[in-house]
């Protein structure tokens, strides 16, 4: 396929033309994304100055908590700015930097909370193999193998949509640049590329809420039929477990919810 692109810059339509809504949305979304900052940086903080939490779950988090504030810094500052102009721009390249960052923290998060489950898993049903299993060096190779995944995934889509031929209308129905609007906007049949799109983040997705469904089966079963929350050190992992189920719950029912745009 040749590559046509006439298209320099994008128009992104925003959340509402309303100019009121606008202001009291740049308050709203301002007030929440300082708090989701804040947050993050208080709970990376607190992990790296406490010597007592040591434990991966922690080392865990505080990935987590630095992804997340990545994750939300590469469409929020400029949906918050946008509020303020009456023309919203962005360029090509800022455009698939933007596709790209959305993609690669996102998947990133969603494979972190994966290896958090996993932890959880070891931590209740095989304590006494716990340290040995999860020791700095498994934990150190499961947060690279996260990073490297994300990356993986988001080079997929980026360049599948980086290659399509844009030469007409460039006005994104949306706040942020994403797949899935720019290929109603590309000049070219992109039947096949919307396929192979849906089936990398499905396929992600899907395999992903497999492992965590199989992991709290597992859990739940081992608890009930071993007693395995009658110690100390069990009831505090099996509390945890429930901590992070919350952001399991958070961000797969956003994935889910993108996902359903396709179908």
């Amino acid at each position: 396929m040749e590559n046509t692109n006439n298209v320099s810059e994008f128009i992104l339509l925003g959340l509402t033309q309303n100019r009121n809504l606008q202001k009291a949305s740049f308050v709203l979304f301002l007030v929440f994304y300082s708090v989701i900052v804040l947050g993050n940086l208080l709970i990376i903080t607190t992990v790296k100055s406490s010597p007592h939490l040591n434990s991966p779950m922690y080392f865990f988090l505080g990935y987590l908590s630095f992804v997340d504030i990545c994750y939300s810094s590469v469409t929020a500052p400029k949906l918050i700015g946008d509020f303020l102009v009456e023309k919203k721009t962005i360029s090509f390249i800022g455009c698939m930097a933007q596709l790209f960052g959305v993609h690669f923290f996102g998947c990133t998060e969603i494979f972190l909370l994966t290896v958090m489950a996993y932890d959880r898993y070891i931590a209740i049903c095989k304590p006494l193999h716990y340290t040995t299993i999860m020791n700095k060096t498994v934990c150190s190779w499961m947060v690279a193998a996260s990073w490297l995944g994300g990356f993986a995934h988001s080079m997929v889509q980026t360049l599948l949509t980086a290659h399509l031929p844009f030469c007409g209308p460039n006005e994104i129905d949306h706040y942020f640049c994403d797949v899935h609007p720019l290929l109603k906007l590309a000049c070219a049949d992109t039947y096949i590329v919307g396929l192979i799109v849906i089936a990398n983040s499905g396929m992600i997705s899907l395999s992903c809420f497999i492992v965590l469904t199989v992991s709290y089966i597992v859990i739940l079963l081992g608890t009930c039929l071993y007693k395995c929350v009658q110690s100390e050190v069990n009831q505090s992992a099996y509390e945890e477990f429930h901590t992070v189920n919350m952001f399991h719950f958070r961000n797969y029912s956003n994935g889910f919810c993108q996902l359903e745009c396709w179908t």
